[in-house]
């Protein structure tokens, strides 16, 4: 299948939060810069509320979550990049960026895991992580920026569960060529790896089996499905 010329990509066919990016007036930043002001900003955040509030045991595990999230970005930015430049089935690219299921699948991550936080936590740990990590009365300044952090975690999260379950959906149902099969394995290899950088947050949470294995489940998952999406398209080249 031939190579795609559209040079810039249409709303519908682009992740949500490249939508919103590109939408805001008078903002015309590239990727590259858009993914160092993420790091920049909330690397910055993570540090000065650590400064501030002498909450210095939790800039580890924020630096750790926001390095996941900015490799997130760049391995977004990248599928995104890579699905455009080639001709795909277009039920595929409107399930991939048209149906915003990857955020209703943020969504629902981020609510498990605030339900965590302040329900199922306090009630099985004899220190809840957010105390853990902020002391027993954790200032709220300080929790607003972690679930900001959450949130950016999560969405990408969701974007990746939802890019493996099309992945696979799609190599089962749409055979390509060679240099398509290709390129879309580059994609296939981008979201394992992404989750294989989530592994990093694991000695954070060790203490807590319950994210460990939600944790762990979902970086399964994102391997297998997208792990086998390659696997599949390869074993037809």
């Amino acid at each position: 299948m031939a190579r795609s010329s559209t040079p810039e990509p249409e709303f519908g066919e682009t992740w949500t939060y490249e939508s919103i990016v590109s939408a805001l007036p008078g903002i015309d930043l590239s990727d590259r810069v858009a993914v160092a002001f993420q790091l920049a900003l909330f690397q910055v955040g993570v540090f000065a509320l650590a400064a501030v509030y002498d909450a210095w045991s939790a800039a580890l595990v924020g630096t750790a979550a926001v390095i996941v999230a900015a490799g997130g970005s760049v391995v977004m930015l990248r599928m995104g990049a890579l699905v455009r430049s080639v001709s795909v089935s277009g039920s595929y690219r409107k399930l991939l960026f048209g149906s915003n299921v990857e955020v209703v699948l943020s969504v629902l991550a981020f609510i498990a895991l605030v339900t965590y936080l302040l329900v199922v936590d306090p009630r099985q740990s004899a220190t809840p992580l957010l105390n853990e990590l902020f002391g027993p009365e954790p200032p709220m300044v300080l929790v607003y920026f972690a679930l900001l952090v959450c949130w950016d975690l999560c969405y990408r999260i969701g974007a990746s569960w939802w890019i493996g379950v099309v992945s696979l959906w799609r190599t089962l149902r749409y055979p390509v060529d060679s240099e398509t099969g290709a390129t879309l394995g580059q994609v296939d290899l981008l979201n394992v790896g992404f989750g294989l950088l989530q592994v990093i947050l694991v000695p954070f949470v060790l203490d807590h089996p319950s994210l460990v294995v939600a944790l762990g489940g979902h970086i399964l998952a994102v391997t297998t499905f997208s792990g086998s999406s390659y696997l599949i398209a390869r074993s037809r080249r």
